[in-house]
């Protein structure tokens, strides 16, 4: 189980599957250089930044999925640990952003779907809502994929977002981390803190 959260009343979440980028992000968004793994499963407990006066924290949380090397009771346990986090603090939690690697999520779900599982991605997006936790969707890697929109309208045919995808724009963020491209998902963010009435957060994503 995820111990010593620090005490902060606002926090912006990143969740997804081990590879995805979430570390790459999270390097952006804060500044800061983060253990990033060309391993999935690097991050195995939730990496706080709460550098800021203001009590607010970005969170990676330790990706779920499969992950080379690890067995199949601890990748669940990772997952039940995430969900649990993610629970606990709901009402502290002003986004959940759901990280996805562009070019091969599509796939991923498919393959889930046809095996009869619900994909973690997807169970992910669904259950941010349930808790009242207003999901951001960052489909990282852009850089790799060919045609961009026809990729995240598919992707938004997964989620059960009605395509085209342009109608979501204040939820979908194509994103490209390695190359310091995330000014949709910082977009995304600004419009979250002002919902929230924390305009005194925009500067982390300015």
């Amino acid at each position: 189980m995820f111990e010593d959260r620090p005490d902060r009343d606002a926090e912006v979440v990143l969740v997804g599957r081990s590879n995805v980028g979430k570390s790459t992000i999270m390097r952006e968004l804060t500044g800061h250089d983060v253990s990033v793994g060309g391993k999935p499963g690097v991050t195995r407990q939730p990496n706080h930044f709460d550098w800021a006066s203001e009590s607010f924290m970005f969170t990676d949380l330790p990706g779920f999925g499969f992950m080379s090397g690890v067995e199949e009771d601890r990748r669940e346990q990772i997952k039940t640990d995430v969900i649990r986090y993610v629970e606990e603090n709901a009402e502290r939690i002003l986004a959940g952003v759901v990280v996805l690697d562009g070019k091969s999520a599509v796939d991923i779900i498919d393959r889930h779907r046809e095996r009869g599982n619900v994909p973690h991605d997807v169970e992910m997006f669904a259950f941010l809502e349930d808790v009242g936790v207003d999901p951001i969707v960052a489909v990282n890697k852009t850089d790799k994929i060919d045609d961009l929109d026809e990729r995240l309208d598919e992707i938004c045919d997964r989620l059960g977002l009605y395509p085209p995808w342009q109608q979501w724009s204040d939820t979908v963020a194509p994103i490209c981390a390695k190359r310091g491209d995330i000014d949709a998902l910082e977009e995304c963010l600004r419009d979250r803190f002002h919902d929230h009435n924390r305009d005194d957060l925009l500067k982390f994503v300015s």
